[in-house]
């Protein structure tokens, strides 16, 4: 039986898909033009590129990659200027993300019959000392733990080190609780290595690219689904 529900939090509770999206071409457009390069082709390979390795490796922080891109085509980045262009980036990513229409009512479900908990990395979207979840009060009540993998010695997920700080925190073992989570890789293949199960959140209101995988966890298209967490596994 489980004792405790275990999530992601950026685009397994909220959306910021478009707010990526967004955010993702103006900050490629900055650095275009302050790059003053002439083949845009060109630059959004090598840009791509850089930021896929960055990610492979979850290595999160924006001012990393683009300070690498700016290496890469033989400039001196302005990190003042990259620090800043990193505050806009998240503040729009900010203002396009929406949690989702049925977040609220099924975490109050959820509540009632297991312990919730956080477990997030935290991609450099941090205000001070306060993650990204801060910002949605509403949601940030129904957990008794938040673990924000990337930073405080602990390594980002796909690592393990995070779950099993939040099943410690949770007083749970790994066979007693479920993750969700919408990011194949970091999510799934990440609590699955750390003995938790695991359920992939492809969210019916998302657009993206999904992996070409064949998951040997429980897919779910909506987070209503886990109020019927048993029957899942059954």
């Amino acid at each position: 039986m489980f004792k405790a529900v275990v999530f992601d939090f950026g685009q397994t509770l909220v959306d910021s898909a478009d707010g990526f999206r967004r955010a993702e071409k103006e900050a490629q457009a900055k650095i275009f033009g302050d790059l003053a390069f002439t083949d845009k082709d060109e630059f959004l390979k090598g840009y791509r590129r850089i930021r896929r390795e960055f990610h492979a490796q979850s290595k999160l922080s924006r001012v990393k990659i683009w300070e690498e891109v700016y290496w890469f085509f033989c400039r001196q980045a302005d990190m003042e200027k990259l620090m800043q262009w990193e505050q806009e980036y998240w503040q729009r990513v900010k203002e396009l993300t929406r949690v989702f229409d049925e977040t609220v009512g099924v975490l109050g479900e959820l509540q009632r019959r297991y312990k919730l908990a956080l477990v997030t990395n935290t991609q450099g979207q941090r205000s001070g000392n306060e993650h990204r979840i801060s910002l949605y009060p509403e949601l940030e009540k129904f957990f008794e733990v938040v673990v924000v993998a990337g930073e405080g010695g602990i390594p980002a997920k796909p690592r393990i080190e995070a779950f099993s700080v939040c099943l410690e925190q949770l007083k749970v073992s790994a066979a007693e609780a479920v993750y969700v989570g919408d990011d194949y890789r970091n999510d799934v293949e990440g609590a699955t290595a750390a003995g938790m199960k695991a359920v992939w959140l492809k969210h019916h209101s998302v657009v993206r690219n999904w992996p070409d995988v064949e998951p040997e966890v429980p897919v779910i298209s909506s987070l209503e689904e886990l109020l019927d967490l048993e029957k899942i596994f059954s």
